[in-house]
């Protein structure tokens, strides 16, 4: 299973998102340190969930790294995050 997906299908299951962008961003750092030549190995995410209410920025990213821990030590190396409420998204989009 592509490793998009493989994050697709967690970051579902664990947050319900109203928004989820998964972007691979591997071909930027082609031959860089971290770059895997298998490729999917660096990912910018947006997730959009209530589970995030309350939460501040750094607790939102902590609860995607432990949904994503067997991936960030085994495939992927670098994953950029913007995490929002709903209504932060909305606003954002206005």
């Amino acid at each position: 299973m592509q490793v998009a997906n493989q994050i697709r299908d967690i970051l579902t299951e664990q947050f319900a998102p109203v928004e989820l962008q998964i972007n691979d961003d591997s071909s930027k750092h082609a031959g860089h340190a971290g770059a895997d030549p298998r490729g999917e190995s660096h990912f910018s995410v947006l997730v959009v969930s209530e589970k995030f209410e309350g939460e501040n920025r750094v607790n939102r990213q902590r609860m995607i790294y432990s949904a994503l821990d067997a991936l960030l030590k085994d495939r992927v190396h670098a994953l950029a995050l913007k995490t929002m409420t709903p209504d932060e998204y909305k606003k954002l989009a206005g």
